[in-house]
């Protein structure tokens, strides 16, 4: 199998996935570099409207490489959990279905690498 077989440069996403959250969404995209390793890109995005009534997209990206996974992870987690013992656990946004398991912080990366 080569680099480019379907028409897919290898540098292209191997793996997606998007998480609406109330006015946002994030996007957790896995992409391969020219040397075939992965990363992780974050993207928020947001759409914003102008006076006019048009909208754009507001986005913010950040890179993550491999040897920064468990690092992040754990910087995140704690994080998280500082807010939860602060404010609370989060119920979710007005509308959104009721789940058992209530936003439990589990950021695991050893899958990626």
């Amino acid at each position: 199998m080569d680099n480019n077989e379907f028409g897919r440069d290898r540098r292209d996403e191997i793996f997606s996935k998007a998480v609406r959250a109330g006015k946002r969404t994030y996007f957790f995209d896995v992409k391969a570099t020219k040397g075939d390793d992965y990363y992780l890109t974050i993207t928020e995005s947001k759409k914003k409207f102008a006076e006019d009534g048009n909208f754009h997209f507001e986005k913010h990206k950040l890179f993550l490489y491999k040897e920064d996974f468990e690092k992040f992870a754990t910087g995140l987690k704690e994080a998280v959990d500082f807010i939860q013992e602060e404010k609370g656990v989060y119920e979710g946004y007005e509308g959104e279905e009721s789940t058992s398991n209530k936003y439990e912080t589990a950021v695991e990366f050893d899958d990626l690498g």
